[in-house]
């Protein structure tokens, strides 16, 4: 069925290559021209396909039901369980009844080298990744008509914000980053070296905050390469501009070094938000910021079709993957919990997502948390509120992660001065840090504006926590938990965390970053880089 398209725009492409070779242009004249048709072209082969993803998420987003049949039967038909005895029926109830739900692992960065299974692979996703990449395509070209134009956008992290790699028309958008680069340094001097850019791309909020960091760290040295033309031709220009935009500090550097820049498109996941509020508090100040799709444990489970929207609303799709609701307030049992389908959620609920790994036959709890804000259809629109893995608790208080953020969020702009950039948690038992006191926490994190904790802002956290938990209050009242410990560690010391979990075959990260760290090795990585 797309044979014939394909062929046509491969005619199309030809067609003027011959052309151009009876006429006496100039060598980079027929270049340029050539490139400016192939971009045009394969934006029109990439709208006509995502044209038919919108129609085909319309439709399924019109009868959820009859789609999240189509979505189990799926499942069902790829189940590798022996003697399956629910092959052949897609009766919801009789699905739950025969597979009791399952608790995801909250230590995801596991220690061993052992792979942990994930809910689902990659490979059984089907056309989701695509379908995200491509109407997240046409959705920032709605919103930012000129981002994308040859040469605009350029990625500076080795992964990639848009979940599915592009088809062959996708190679001739033009973009400024080399395809198959696996050098980080090489993507960041391509980037600086094209002062034209109108949007960034980074794999996930907190990778594009480690290139900023960089950039700053190793500013002279980039700049010095740029003057030496490595890569590239020689540019000293360039090179002062870039020397210039550093010496003026954090604050607006982006349109310093780009000045048509509109755009900062990243991948949402568990973990980011904080590194997006220092993004557009410093480093990226005025740029709109744009994420395609949620990226949750399981895959890709939500898209963004808002990008005008500040902050990320995601549409819950009903297939190819079957995801289910569980009720937050339905209690801690699992036995008594019951889920929901997608057609079933109510607006302004909160659920935990469930979905069904097609290899296993399993239904895991992920443990991403969701509110309902809308509808699209009969397809809930949902934002993300925490993950229940990140949850503080050593006497069975239950912090979860976005009260904690929240807290340390207050507690920091009570610090004179002080912009948060990251931080981690740790459960006092995992340091032993507890022995001869009260069990607590370690807070660590890093800063810009402020290099000395005094004990009365560490003590502030301890009070906003208070404020925020009425249980953590009773408990730092009767002496049963002592007080959270702070501690700011050096620049970089997030950016080696990061390294560490990169290397962990089973960590999260990316695209979530944990905030929680249950195993010794990785705390102490921050342990060890503590100034103050």
């Amino acid at each position: 069925m797309l044979l014939w398209p394909l062929l046509l725009l491969l005619l199309l492409l030809l067609l003027p290559t011959l052309a151009l070779l009876r006429q006496r242009w100039s060598q980079d004249a027929k270049l340029s021209w050539l490139a400016g048709l192939q971009h045009r072209v394969a934006w029109g082969a990439l709208g006509w396909a995502a044209t038919w993803q919108q129609r085909k998420l319309e439709q399924s987003t019109l009868h959820m039901y009859q789609s999240q049949q189509r979505a189990l039967r799926w499942c069902l038909q790829g189940a590798q369980r022996p003697h399956c005895p629910l092959r052949g029926s897609t009766d919801i109830s009789t699905f739950r009844n025969h597979l009791p739900l399952t608790k995801a692992s909250e230590t995801q960065e596991e220690e061993s080298g052992e792979q942990l299974p994930s809910p689902t692979s990659h490979q059984d996703l089907g056309e989701d990744p695509l379908q995200a990449t491509l109407l997240g395509l046409v959705a920032l070209n709605k919103a930012y008509p000129e981002v994308l134009a040859q040469g605009g956008a350029a990625c500076l992290t080795l992964t990639s914000p848009w979940p599915g790699s592009l088809p062959w028309p996708g190679k001739a958008l033009g973009r400024v980053s080399t395809p198959g680069t696996k050098d980080p340094r090489v993507l960041l001097l391509e980037a600086l070296r094209s002062p034209g850019l109108r949007a960034l791309e980074a794999g996930t909020a907190v990778e594009l905050l480690d290139v900023f960091l960089g950039l700053e760290a190793d500013g002279e040295e980039l700049a010095g390469a740029i003057a030496a033309g490595n890569p590239g031709a020689p540019l000293p220009e360039r090179a002062a501009e870039l020397r210039e935009a550093l010496e003026q500090g954090p604050r607006g550097l982006a349109l310093r070094l780009w000045p048509k820049l509109q755009v900062v498109v990243t991948l949402d996941a568990g973990g980011q938000a904080e590194a997006v509020a220092a993004l557009r508090a410093l480093w990226c100040q005025g740029l709109a910021f744009f994420s395609p799709a949620y990226a949750a444990s399981g895959g890709v489970l939500g898209l963004n079709l808002q990008p005008e929207q500040p902050h990320g609303l995601y549409l819950l799709p009903p297939g190819p993957l079957f995801i289910e609701l569980l009720p937050v307030k339905e209690g801690t049992q699992e036995e008594a919990a019951s889920t929901l389908l997608l057609a079933e959620a109510q607006q302004g609920k909160e659920y935990e997502l469930v979905l069904t790994d097609r290899a296993s036959l399993t239904r895991c709890r992920l443990g991403d948390v969701v509110q309902v804000v809308g509808a699209h259809n009969q397809c809930p629109v949902v934002r993300f509120i925490c993950r229940l893995s990140q949850t503080l608790s050593v006497r069975g208080e239950d912090v979860g992660e976005d009260l904690f953020s929240e807290a340390l969020g207050r507690a920091v702009g009570q610090w004179p001065g002080a912009k948060l950039l990251d931080h981690g948690c740790v459960e006092s038992s995992i340091l032993d840090s507890a022995v001869g006191s009260a069990p607590h926490y370690e807070v660590f994190v890093e800063l810009r504006g402020l290099r000395n904790l005094s004990e009365e802002n560490r003590d502030k956290l301890d009070h906003c926590l208070q404020e925020a938990s009425p249980r953590y209050k009773s408990l730092r009242f009767w002496g049963s938990v002592g007080p959270a410990r702070v501690h700011l560690v050096g620049q970089g010391a997030f950016r080696a965390l990061r390294s560490a979990l990169a290397a962990c075959p089973s960590s999260p990260f990316p695209p979530a970053m944990p905030r929680v760290l249950r195993h010794r090795h990785l705390a102490q990585c921050l342990q060890q880089r503590v100034v103050s």
